[in-house]
């Protein structure tokens, strides 16, 4: 059980890649605290995970709902505080909330560009704040501080996207905050990274029929990645395997960012 005994919190969680890393964490051990902005969606997912728990009770850890915005200072300091009021402590903190709005450059408006970079920059970096002052308050004398936080970014952040251009800044901002982060992080012995998806199968790609047709013809794997893909990548950054790694973005997209062909 590499998490067992450990503690994470991950925002965004009651769907799609942020929920697949929270089951892979629980069933590795991990006690998760789940967070949606949708109330209900977060009730729902965790208690789907709990339920899941119980059948295994040898390996799984726990899991709770902690529903609210993750792009506000106040309820990110909450989220990081119930975790530790719930569980003991704090171990691994995932910045997984984000949202996309499409618009080119004559076309987005000071609000749409507001509300991409509070959820994706904003939210990402204070709770990596909060997430890393508690992990610095809790030695214990035998593994000191640790912990792990992830962020993440998309390949977009790498490669150009027609009407993306606020996300891809916040995309690719998410990773040089990875590596700035290093500096403060690497004394207190925790590791900061991220992941920069590709095309993935989730709830809202899985609507638009056009979605799998093409990203499996310009994917070099000839797929796009399931949610499962991202959050194995996902475990290993925030697991002792990966302990000498910190300040990286891992691309999880088949190679598609290698021949960069347009989906059209």
């Amino acid at each position: 059980m590499l998490f067992s005994g450990q503690t994470a919190v991950i925002t965004g969680a009651g769907t799609g890649i942020g929920f697949a890393i929270a089951r892979a964490l629980v069933s590795q051990g991990a006690n998760v605290v789940l967070n949606d902005f949708d109330e209900a969606l977060a009730r729902q997912a965790a208690e789907a995970l709990t339920e899941a728990s119980r059948r295994d009770q040898a390996r799984a850890g726990r899991c709770i709902a902690y529903a609210g915005d993750a792009s506000e200072v106040g309820f990110i300091h909450q989220l990081v505080e119930t975790a530790v009021a719930t569980f003991g402590r704090l171990d691994i903190a995932i910045a997984n909330a984000g949202i996309t709005v499409f618009g080119d450059i004559f076309t987005t408006t000071p609000d749409a560009f507001q509300t991409i970079v509070n959820l994706n920059l904003r939210g990402s970096f204070f709770l990596a704040q909060a997430a890393a002052s508690q992990m610095r308050r809790q030695s214990d004398g035998v593994r000191g501080p640790g912990g792990s936080i992830l962020f993440m970014s998309s390949v977009v952040g790498h490669l150009g996207h027609p009407g993306l251009p606020v996300y891809s800044m916040t995309k690719a901002g998410l990773e040089m905050l990875a590596r700035q982060l290093v500096i403060d992080l690497s004394p207190l012995g925790i590791t900061v990274n991220a992941i920069a998806p590709g095309a993935t199968l989730t709830e809202r790609t899985l609507d638009d029929p056009t979605y799998v047709p093409i990203w499996s013809r310009i994917t070099p794997m000839g797929r796009p990645a399931t949610v499962e893909d991202i959050a194995q990548a996902a475990l290993f950054l925030v697991s002792p395997m990966s302990r000498h790694i910190t300040g990286q973005s891992l691309v999880v997209d088949g190679g598609w960012t290698s021949v960069g062909i347009p989906p059209v």
